[in-house]
């Protein structure tokens, strides 16, 4: 499990698989041994920029998919739990936060 914290915002928790795609994405996971770090202020708007484009990405992989399944005229797909615009949404919300009130987000200390 991870845990976001800052003196800017309220404490985000999240579970492992869901906090490791995250870091992934905006490049502060780096092993199985990464739990703890920290994300500058000064970072935060290039995570921020990274997300953005991930979940852009996912919607339009997703997009694609629905639109080839309906060529074949087949069923759009289901989507399987919670989609990455959904998980990143209030990690970006403490990331704006935290650049604007210039505090550094930690997590595993």
């Amino acid at each position: 499990m991870y845990k976001f914290k800052s003196r800017a915002a309220a404490d985000l928790v999240m579970l492992e698989p869901n906090g490791q795609q995250i870091l992934t994405l905006i490049d502060k996971y780096h092993d199985s041994d990464d739990s703890k770090g920290i994300l500058l202020p000064e970072h935060m708007p290039a995570a921020e920029k990274a997300l953005e484009a991930a979940v852009e990405q996912d919607e339009a992989h997703w997009e694609r998919l629905c639109q080839e399944a309906k060529a074949e005229g087949k069923a759009p797909p289901r989507r399987e739990g919670v989609s990455l615009r959904q998980r990143s949404v209030p990690f970006i919300e403490m990331l704006k936060r935290c650049h604007k009130a210039d505090k550094e987000i930690v997590w595993g200390v």
